[in-house]
């Protein structure tokens, strides 16, 4: 894992924590969505080519590509815009971080398929930053 990945991995952790503090109360299954699908990470094609060169920009297309391919049989992502490719490389990262966030939590993992609540949201955080 390069620097940039993991700069952008506790992004993606503070994003998560964010979101539980300020009261989500969506279903769970759908935090991911909210969080890393609902705003771009990177706007603007100098920033994405920016960060895509800190992260690598071939281990960035092959990343997506691969999750792509992998989840939806075609690479949907405009490889030829660093844009899309950011804020798709965003999603991913986004994606792991937060199944690790639901190996660590108990709560998170029990109350998947349901509305989140503020009782469930302090007991995550909880979870999380003992974890």
């Amino acid at each position: 894992m390069n620097k940039k990945e993991k700069e952008i991995r506790e992004q993606a952790r503070k994003a998560i924590i964010e979101a539980l503090e300020n009261r989500y109360n969506g279903y769970y299954c759908d935090l991911h969505n909210e969080v890393f699908n609902t705003y771009h990470y990177i706007i603007g094609t100098y920033e994405a080519k920016k960060m895509l060169e800190e992260y690598d920009v071939w281990e960035a297309i092959e990343k997506v590509q691969q999750y792509e391919e992998d989840n939806f049989d075609k690479v949907y992502t405009d490889l030829s815009n660093p844009e899309q490719i950011a804020n798709m490389l965003w999603y991913i990262i986004g994606e792991e971080v937060l199944f690790e966030v639901v190996k660590k939590s108990k709560t998170l993992n029990n109350n998947w398929d349901n509305l989140a609540t503020e009782k469930a949201n302090k007991q995550i955080l909880e979870e999380i930053r003992e974890g």
